[in-house]
C-alpha cells in the first residue's frame, strides 16, 4: 500500500469512526451502572484491553475497582461485564431468552462458516435447529454410549504409549514427558475419531503431513484467533485496514479448515452412494442421515451445515477437555496430599488388580470433587461468549438499551469471596463439605463452569467422561513428577479454553503390574 493510498484509507476511517460514534448505545453511566475511568473518544476503554493478558483477570481487575456489574465502551458497542452470581442468574433466567442471541464477530464471519457454527449462530430458527441435532442426535448419552468404544480404545492406547515411555525412561534415566502435548492428541483423536473417522498415526508421532495434524494445528489456530481481542469488532471500520493482522490469519485458518473438513465430507458421500446405505459410523454420518441433501436453514446449506457443526465439536470437545486435564495434572503435581487421598480412595474403590473403568466413576467421589475444583479454578470457558440484548431490558435494576453486549466473567464468579472460603486455593475437600451439593450444570450460579441457560455448552457429559476417566487412570496408573522436583507454574496463556501458558514437563513411573499395562488394546495399525 503506497503512502497517499494509506493516508486515503485513515481519513475515510476516522470519517466512519465519527459517524458511527453519533450511533454507539447511549452511555448507560446516566442509570448508575459504574465504568472504569480513562474512556477516550471513539474508542472508549479499547486501549485499557492488552492481548498480553487474560481477558478474565483483566476483567476480574477492573471488577474490584468497579464493582460485580461495570460497563465498557468499546468502539461504538457498549459490553455490560458481570462477576456476580446474583446478576448472572437474572441474565439466565429473567432475561436469558431476551440475552440469548450472539454479537456478530468477525471470528463468526471469517472462520465460522458466517455465523453457521451454532455456539456463535443468533439466536432463531437456524440455532433452535442446530442446537437440537446436535443434543438429541450427536450428545446425547444414547450416541455417547454407542460410540464409547472410540474413547476407550484411545485410552488404552494413550496409557500403554505412556507405559512404554516410562519403560524408555526407566532405561535413560528419567525420559521426560511432555503430557500436555500427549493429552491434546489424545482428545484429539477421540473427538476426530467421533466426528469424522480419522486419527493421528499414534499420540507422540503424529504424521506432520497427514490431514489430521495439519487439521489440528489449523483448529488450534482458530481457538487462539477466537480468544484474541479484535479490533475490528469494536471498530467494524478497522477491519479493512487489518491493524493487528488477525483477519488475514483468520481467513488462512478458516480456508485450510474448510479445505480439510470439506475433503473428509466428499469421502463420507462418496461411501454412501457407494454403499447405498445409511450406516452411521460418525458424527457426520449421523448428520448426513438427518439432514437431506436439499436442506437449507437460513441461508445454509446442508454441507455447510454438516462442516461448521464438525469444526464447533472439535473446537469446543477436544482443546477444552486436554487443558481441564491438564490443569487437573498441574494442581495435583503441585497438591501432593491431594493424590495420596485420591489414590486411597481409588485403592478402596477399584484396587490394584484391574484399571478402573467409568462405571466406578460415580463411587469415586473424592475424584469427582478434584474435577470440580479444577473446573471452578480454570473454567474451559473463563468469559461466556458475547451476548446481545434483543430489546430493552432491565438487569439487576437497571435499564439496558437493546443492542447492549453482555459477558459473564466466569473466572472473576468462580472466586468470590462470599461463596468461596479461600477462593485462589485448590481444595476439593470443599466439594464434599460445604459445597457438595453444586454439581456442573449451572443451575446454582455460584459455579457454571459451563455456563448456563439457553447457550450453555452441550458437550459437557462427553467431556467429563474423558476428563474423569483419564485423570482416574493416571493418578492409579503413575507415579508422576516433575523432572527436577519442582513446582508447576501455574501461568494462563492466551486462547478460548484459558490454556496453560508452559507445556507440562513430567516424568512417569508405572505403580501397576505390568501384566495390566501390556494388555491395553493396542490400535497403532488403526
Amino acid at each position: 500500500m503506497d503512502l497517499y493510498t494509506f493516508l486515503q484509507s485513515i481519513a475515510s476511517l476516522l470519517m466512519f469512526l465519527y459517524i458511527f460514534s453519533k450511533l454507539t448505545p447511549k452511555n448507560p453511566k446516566k442509570n448508575g451502572i459504574p465504568e472504569p475511568a480513562g474512556s477516550l473518544p471513539l474508542i472508549g476503554h479499547l486501549h485499557l484491553l492488552s492481548e498480553k493478558e487474560t481477558a478474565c483477570k483483566k476483567l476480574a481487575t477492573m471488577a474490584d475497582k468497579c464493582g460485580p456489574l461495570f460497563s465498557l465502551k468499546l468502539g461504538i458497542h457498549r459490553v455490560l461485564v458481570v462477576s456476580s452470581w446474583e446478576i448472572a442468574k437474572d441474565c439466565f433466567t429473567t432475561n436469558d431468552l431476551t440475552l440469548a442471541t450472539r454479537a456478530n464477530t468477525a471470528g463468526g464471519r471469517h472462520m465460522g462458516y458466517n455465523n453457521a457454527i451454532f455456539a456463535l449462530a443468533p439466536y432463531g430458527e437456524y440455532w433452535r435447529n442446530i442446537r437440537k441435532m446436535v443434543t438429541i442426535e450427536l450428545l446425547s448419552s444414547h450416541r455417547l454410549e454407542k460410540l464409547k468404544h472410540i474413547r476407550f480404545s484411545e485410552m488404552d492406547y494413550f496409557i500403554k504409549d505412556l507405559y512404554d515411555l516410562s519403560r524408555k525412561g526407566a532405561e535413560n534415566c528419567a525420559e521426560m514427558v511432555t503430557i500436555s502435548e500427549a493429552l491434546e492428541q489424545f482428545t484429539f483423536n477421540i473427538i476426530l475419531r467421533m466426528l469424522v473417522g480419522k486419527r493421528f498415526s499414534g499420540s507422540t508421532c503424529a504424521d506432520k503431513n497427514s490431514e489430521p495434524w495439519r487439521y489440528e494445528k489449523a483448529i488450534k489456530k482458530a481457538i487462539y484467533l477466537f480468544g484474541v481481542f479484535m479490533l475490528a469488532d469494536a471498530l467494524p471500520g478497522l477491519g479493512c485496514v487489518d491493524i493487528q493482522g488477525h483477519i488475514r490469519s483468520m481467513k488462512r485458518t478458516a480456508k485450510e479448515v474448510d479445505s480439510l473438513i470439506s475433503a473428509w465430507l466428499d469421502e463420507h458421500l462418496k461411501r454412501r452412494k457407494e454403499n447405498q446405505d445409511t450406516c452411521e459410523s460418525d458424527f457426520m454420518d449421523v448428520m448426513l442421515n438427518h439432514l437431506p441433501e436439499e436442506t437449507v436453514i437460513s441461508g445454509h446449506t446442508r454441507d455447510t451445515i454438516v462442516k461448521a457443526t464438525t469444526m464447533i465439536l472439535t473446537l469446543t470437545g477436544g482443546e477444552s477437555t486436554s487443558v481441564t486435564i491438564t490443569w487437573a495434572l498441574s494442581l495435583l503435581l503441585n497438591h501432593p496430599n491431594v493424590v495420596k487421598a485420591a489414590r486411597e480412595e481409588l485403592e478402596h474403590q477399584v484396587g490394584t488388580e484391574r484399571w478402573v473403568e467409568e462405571s466406578d466413576i460415580k463411587n469415586l467421589k473424592y475424584l469427582q470433587a478434584i474435577v470440580k475444583e479444577t473446573l471452578r479454578l480454570y473454567p474451559p470457558g473463563p468469559i461466556t461468549g458475547i451476548r446481545e440484548a434483543t430489546q430493552d431490558c432491565r438487569i439487576a435494576g437497571y435499564d439496558v438499551s437493546k443492542g447492549t453486549r453482555l459477558i459473564v466473567n466466569i473466572w472473576k464468579l468462580h472466586r468470590d469471596p462470599r461463596v468461596w472460603e479461600n477462593a485462589d486455593l485448590f481444595q476439593p475437600e470443599r466439594f464434599m463439605t460445604t459445597h457438595a451439593h453444586l454439581d456442573v450444570r449451572g443451575q446454582n450460579f455460584v459455579y457454571m463452569p459451563f455456563s448456563s441457560g439457553r447457550r450453555s455448552c452441550p458437550g459437557m457429559t462427553f467431556g467429563l467422561q474423558v476428563v474423569h476417566l483419564t485423570v482416574a487412570k493416571l493418578i492409579q496408573g503413575f507415579d508422576i513428577r516433575t523432572i527436577d522436583g519442582m513446582a508447576v507454574d501455574m501461568e494462563e496463556g492466551l486462547g478460548l479454553a484459558l490454556p496453560k501458558l508452559n507445556p507440562l514437563e513430567v516424568v512417569l513411573t508405572p505403580r501397576l503390574h505390568s501384566e495390566l499395562y501390556e494388555g491395553l488394546q493396542d490400535i497403532k495399525k488403526y
